[in-house]
């Protein structure tokens, strides 16, 4: 994240990030849902605060488990001040249990969502969120890295074809932010 926060950066974005407190504690299981979703909007509350962009164009998500929180805590408040959501490798089921999606809370979010999902992710396909995305009452978009995992690792990528492909991911978010 840090790297994709430096990144944005160069393209022209103010980023923040932060690291939920179980990272802080130096824990390896997550805090409950409860607890992420409280920091979340912590750090929401102090970014509007500091940051003068974010008063009037704030964008929220994450990667992974960070993006399905940003996503509950613009579900549970629509009125929070926030133009549009970037979710990178969105955890739609845990790997191998396709069964238990994580996506019921989705369709009450009120802002734009882009989706960046590698096509072979083991947390959900972009064959298995088509059809989720379909369906919510807003527009959400979905940008596929081709043969990327959850991290967007892709099989015996060289150098040159990761950077083409992180830059790829970095020119996406920026254009989809920018649009809005």
């Amino acid at each position: 994240m840090v790297e994709t926060a430096h990144a944005l950066s160069a393209l022209g974005l103010d980023v923040v990030t932060f690291n939920f407190l179980y990272t802080e504690h130096k824990r390896r299981i997550p805090d409950r849902a409860p607890l992420l979703e409280s920091c979340y909007r912590a750090a929401i509350a102090t970014v509007g605060r500091e940051v003068d962009s974010a008063r009037s164009q704030l964008f929220i998500g994450g990667k992974s488990m960070g993006g399905r929180i940003a996503t509950h805590v613009a579900a549970a408040d629509g009125d929070l001040p926030i133009k549009g959501l970037v979710l990178l490798g969105y955890p739609l089921h845990p790997p191998g249990r396709p069964d238990q999606r994580r996506d019921k809370h989705l369709p009450a979010i009120q802002q734009p969502m882009l989706f960046v999902q590698g096509s072979r992710d083991a947390f959900g396909t972009p064959a298995e969120l088509e059809p989720v995305l379909a369906a919510l009452p807003r527009k959400a978009t979905l940008h596929v890295i081709p043969g990327g995992d959850h991290s967007f690792k892709v099989t015996r990528a060289d150098r040159a074809e990761r950077a083409a492909i992180n830059a790829d991911l970095y020119r996406t978010v920026v254009e989809w932010i920018t649009s809005i």
